[in-house]
């Protein structure tokens, strides 16, 4: 009798003792937490979010003073704290941060629109921001969390049961949306545009300089995250699709490299017989690399953008190549589909 009663002693001091443990960059991520769930990019004042800062009785104010429409899925904000709290959650224990996660996934559920996009901010709805938005993998960094939540993958696996089914329901319609976004050039599927209207699911333009059109940075992350679904006869369509279409649209010949002059970023392409890259920006016709401008400016010769955004974006990149190399063909494999 004595031996249960100092077991559950016991066991009790150690609950309590482990809901203590605190993890330092969990902790900010719980107090950068928003009222309805989300995580800002960006602080009342327009300051980045910097975990690295020391919280001080300044920053404390300006976090405290940031409302709900600074929630999004933009620059990896809301999907980036639900992981780091999940996994936080795993090695401490502590309650709080399997909370604050739930709360996050919460919040993804809640923005999601009917027809399965998801917006870049929720609730604020101002310029672009109410689009349903691939751009910079929003959408996708959304999709894969609630994936993860409701396939009780890595660390989501304590996650509360009711959101795991509520997720369920959430992925397989941002898949449909998936489906449905996809470009159709003569019928056929292509890739897919950074952003669409969130009624008309027609794509959209965003800034000055990222016109309509496809995008192939996003669409690689789009087919990466279709390839890990379970195969249908539309997903095993949209991949073969989406592959053809990046297969036949390279630029071979050519390099895009970053560097540093006079403490100042310099986006160079050249020529190179060993390297083989592809544009940001397709046009959603022709399928004619194009690039945006300040002005609101379209241009079909990288030459012609002004310096500034030229070294100012991204124009170019070979994250296709990874995909057509090694993804796809495990992914043939995984499934025992023939080409």
């Amino acid at each position: 009798m004595k031996l249960t009663i100092y077991t559950a002693v016991f066991t009790a001091v150690s609950i309590n003792l482990s809901a203590q443990v605190k993890d330092t960059l969990a902790e900010k991520m719980v107090l950068y937490q928003l009222p309805n769930g989300g995580w800002g990019k960006q602080l009342d004042d327009k300051s980045v979010v910097n975990y690295n800062l020391p919280i001080d009785k300044s920053l404390l104010k300006k976090i405290k003073a940031t409302g709900d429409d600074h929630a999004t899925i933009d620059n990896n904000a809301t999907s980036r704290e639900i992981n780091g709290l999940l996994k936080a959650y795993q090695e401490t224990r502590n309650p709080d941060y399997l909370k604050a996660a739930e709360k996050g996934i919460g919040y993804l559920l809640l923005m999601q629109y009917n027809n399965g996009g998801f917006p870049q901010y929720y609730p604020n709805t101002g310029l672009y921001r109410k689009q349903v938005t691939y751009n910079d993998n929003a959408m996708i960094n959304a999709l894969t969390v609630l994936y993860h939540t409701a396939e009780s993958k890595d660390d989501f696996e304590p996650v509360d049961p009711k959101l795991k089914e509520k997720a369920k329901a959430a992925v397989q319609k941002g898949i449909l949306c998936i489906l449905k976004t996809q470009v159709l050039q003569n019928g056929k599927p292509s890739i897919w545009a950074d952003q669409y209207n969130e009624i008309t699911l027609n794509p959209d333009k965003a800034r000055a300089f990222e016109p309509i059109s496809l995008a192939t940075g996003e669409s690689v992350n789009i087919v990466r995250f279709l390839m890990m679904q379970p195969v249908t006869p539309e997903i095993e369509k949209s991949i073969q699709s989406a592959i053809q279409w990046f297969q036949q649209n390279d630029i071979e010949g050519y390099s895009y490299n970053v560097g540093k002059q006079n403490g100042k970023t310099v986006r160079i392409l050249a020529e190179d017989k060993n390297s083989v890259i592809w544009a940001r920006f397709y046009d959603i016709s022709t399928n004619k690399p194009l690039f945006g401008d300040r002005d609101g400016s379209v241009k079909y010769n990288y030459n012609e953008v002004s310096e500034e955004r030229r070294n100012g974006y991204s124009w170019f990149g070979d994250g296709p190549q990874k995909l057509i190399d090694k993804d796809y063909p495990k992914w043939l494999q995984k499934n025992k589909i023939s080409q």
